[in-house]
């Protein structure tokens, strides 16, 4: 026998009296009054009859294991929604949810915490309205995580969360900034659609994306450059421009599915990749899609000490001079000069063998490297 309620007032107290018992929570279009914070089962004065309840202490911890489902559809939750430790010791307590935990289209007044909860099932909170600080810091997700057109009004914790499923934050609003340090997300991520009204940036020192090489970070970096951009940290929003064009490409090669394909279809999509290799090796190696002009300036030093090494050839170069002395500093001198299209004419190369073929070949490399290193400078410091 569950705890079924529908379209009525709802008291937390008799909510963590089910939850104490093991019953199955199906409520629907109910208002929930008082505070539903697991934290009261604990205090002697409220007389919870808590003996049925799963409770395991773990060095100075309780383990609270909820093996139940949890499921609030449509709900208004008045007070404060706690399933973790207080404020005040806020790892003394760690809620683990065997089943699913749904809150979808339910409305929060007040907080909504989860810091170290463990959910073995979904975590829905689909279309969620949070008034106050929303925390699932250490949470662990084994299953789907579904955060997608929520409005958070406060500041949301997600730091050192893992997400093992998949995590999908699609158009939600993060009023106040998010934190996501040391985050990990392990599965299909979607931050399409995520934004920051408070001009916030998210913090993400160190998170980590187990899919990356899949472009399952391409919408987080696209959120992080966008809320950039509005703050105006520009230097910030390029990096993660760059980030977000370097998933986009694994996104193109390996993305939309590839781990689910027959070993054939894999070695056919790889293979196929081959069509993106021109961005591979010009836009991103290169010059890093506009963000690493430093790749240009090395790759011309190269070129141009690529090329002095061939021209030091005894019947690589001619001169207007009676004295040509072959060397490596003449090759240099030549290779530097031609390289930048400037040609003093003392030094040409000569008409047998294929030394015209090479200085015509350096001298469009150099000119399109130049064009190329401005285009770069010009995109960095003209932005804002």
């Amino acid at each position: 026998m569950g705890f079924e309620r529908q379209n009525q007032n709802v008291s937390a107290g008799d909510l963590l009296g089910a939850i104490a018992s093991g019953e199955d929570i199906q409520v629907s279009g109910c208002t929930v009054t008082g505070v539903l914070d697991v934290n009261r089962l604990f205090d002697p004065a409220e007389k919870f009859a808590t003996q049925k309840l799963c409770v395991r202490p773990e060095d100075d911890r309780k383990i609270v294991t909820l093996s139940q489902s949890v499921v609030f559809d449509k709900c208004v939750f008045e007070g404060n929604v706690v399933f973790g430790g207080p404020w005040s010791e806020p790892d003394s307590v760690t809620v683990r949810f065997e089943k699913d935990v749904i809150f979808n289209s339910s409305t929060f007044k007040g907080q909504c915490r989860f810091r170290n909860a463990y959910f073995g099932g979904a975590a829905g909170f689909d279309g969620c309205v949070i008034g106050g600080v929303m925390t699932f810091k250490n949470a662990v997700f084994k299953q789907d995580a579904k955060f997608r057109t929520v409005e958070c009004s406060g500041y949301s914790l997600f730091g050192s969360a893992v997400f093992e499923g998949s995590a999908r934050f699609a158009n939600t609003h993060f009023g106040k900034g998010v934190n996501f340090t040391e985050a990990r997300f392990l599965g299909v991520t979607d931050f399409g659609g995520v934004y920051s009204s408070s001009r916030a940036v998210p913090v993400y020192d160190s998170i980590s994306f187990g899919r990356r090489f899949y472009g399952e970070d391409e919408s987080f970096w696209r959120f992080v450059k966008q809320s950039a951009t509005e703050a105006g940290y520009y230097r910030l929003a390029g990096e993660c421009f760059y980030n977000e064009r370097c998933a986009g490409l694994w996104h193109k090669w390996l993305g939309g599915g590839f781990p689910s394909l027959s070993a054939v279809n894999k070695v056919k999509r790889v293979f196929s990749g081959a069509r993106l290799l021109p961005e591979f090796i010009f836009g991103r190696m290169l010059f890093g899609y506009g963000e690493r002009p430093v790749r240009v300036l090395v790759a011309s030093v190269i070129i141009i000490l690529f090329f002095a090494v061939l021209f030091t050839n005894n019947t690589a170069l001619g001169s207007r001079d009676v004295q040509n002395d072959a060397g490596f500093l003449q090759g240099l001198y030549f290779s530097t000069i031609t390289f930048t299209t400037l040609g003093y004419g003392d030094l040409y190369p000569s008409a047998e063998g294929f030394w015209r073929q090479l200085a015509m070949i350096e001298a469009l490399t150099g000119g399109c490297l130049m064009a190329l290193f401005v285009v770069c400078l010009a995109k960095r410091f003209s932005r804002g």
